[in-house]
């Protein structure tokens, strides 16, 4: 009897607020599966429904995911593709996910992503800060002081910093970056492509004292913050340019040419203070 081969787990993401933001592959997906695993059936069902896709679904979120995993994963040996979607975004991002992906990879069962929305990478793409280096966060501790702790070991990193937060401690937690980075640029993306997103380039003082004017701060909330500034590089006199060029090996000439490129000065200017006239090195 030929072996019935597994089922492929799809990790699909979903529209973060935006119905319409999906792809055309993860509906095809949705559509095809045997079951979709959702983080809230309710929420996914709004979804589903507005695409016109009857799969089936089960829930699977952080207090059931030990148990559901395993029936997920009995799904799976059992020849039975599933799709893996959060509330919104890309699952096992801050969501539920990293159990199921982690033991159906150390099974070699089949895992596929489907990419799409990201809340992080979507409020650090229009934030106008740094992209090219980046630390993702998440979500710090509830409590102020394990908070400041978590904030106190990122207050060195260069990177820009992208944090998810509650909107019941955004405040306080804006309170605390301030204590802890000191006043740094920053970017608040909130409910991210609703009816009332609301996105806020700012210092962290002024976002937090902005928040902190509200009755409440209602929704989803992305804060991108600026990273630790560099220390500015050390300056050298031509002198002391010119002896770490020769000692880093190029000839006295090389040097001549490398500290006038470096320090913005005309490279006779360089020879005439480092090396004696009629030198032909």
């Amino acid at each position: 009897m030929t072996p019935v081969p597994p089922g492929r787990l799809y990790v699909v993401a979903t529209p973060l607020g935006n119905l319409r933001d999906v792809t055309l592959r993860a509906l095809d997906v949705l559509r095809e599966v045997a079951l979709v695993a959702c983080e809230d059936t309710r929420r996914t069902a709004r979804l589903l429904q507005a695409h016109g896709i009857r799969t089936p679904t089960t829930s699977y979120f952080e207090h059931n995911e030990r148990f559901k995993t395993a029936r997920i994963l009995e799904a799976l040996r059992s020849g039975r593709d599933v799709a893996l979607v959060s509330d919104a975004g890309t699952p096992g991002i801050s969501d539920p996910g990293y159990r199921l992906v982690s033991e159906a990879r150390a099974e070699g069962l089949p895992v596929i992503p489907v990419p799409g929305p990201n809340a992080a990478i979507a409020a650090l793409s229009v934030s106008g800060l740094p992209t090219d280096r980046f630390l993702f966060v998440g979500f710090l501790p509830a409590r102020a002081l394990a908070r400041r702790r978590a904030l106190e070991a990122l207050a060195a990193v260069s990177a820009t910093l992208v944090f998810y937060e509650s909107p019941v401690r955004v405040v306080g937690s804006l309170a605390d970056m301030l204590a802890v980075l000191g006043d740094r640029v920053a970017f608040l993306c909130r409910e991210a492509t609703k009816v009332h997103e609301e996105y806020v380039r700012g210092t962290l003082a002024e976002i937090q004292a902005r928040l902190a004017a509200r009755e409440a701060v209602k929704g989803e909330v992305v804060l991108v913050v600026s990273g630790a500034p560099q220390a500015p590089a050390p300056v050298l006199s031509v002198e002391e340019a010119f002896a770490g060029l020769v000692a880093g090996g190029l000839t006295r000439r090389e040097a001549v040419k490398e500290a006038a490129r470096r320090l913005g000065l005309p490279a006779r200017e360089v020879y005439r203070r480092v090396l004696d006239p009629g030198d032909g090195q």
